[in-house]
């Protein structure tokens, strides 16, 4: 799918922090091929403070749905309030994107069903 090429995904991070939101400098598009070569449109992060390995991406492949992935943690995260609320912020910047992403290629799919073709 071509909303998931990292041109695409990275033009949309752009677009993403143009509208206002504090964009994390750690936001990476990350480069990965499916199994037909195509690229499978991977955003990955790591989270302030919690040093857990986060990912958005769209689920199923071939969906127009993005989910967020928490990876397992081996130790427990203990954060005092401040770095708390900080975390509870990017969390919320996290789901923001994510539903951002999902709007931006829902709208793709629409507009590729509406051309006609030949």
């Amino acid at each position: 799918m071509p909303y998931r090429t990292r041109e695409t995904l990275e033009a949309w991070l752009a677009e993403f922090a143009d509208l206002g939101y504090p964009l994390s400098e750690r936001l990476k598009v990350i480069p990965q091929d499916g199994s037909d070569g195509r690229d499978t449109g991977l955003i990955g992060l790591q989270l302030l403070g919690a040093e857990t390995v986060t990912y958005i991406q769209p689920e199923p492949i071939g969906s127009a749905t993005w989910t967020i992935t928490f990876e397992a943690r081996d130790d427990d995260v203990k954060l005092d309030a401040g770095r708390t609320l900080a975390l509870a912020n990017e969390l919320a910047m996290v789901a923001a994107l994510c539903t951002f992403l999902q709007t931006k290629a829902q709208a793709f799919l629409a507009a590729q069903l509406s051309v006609p073709t030949p």
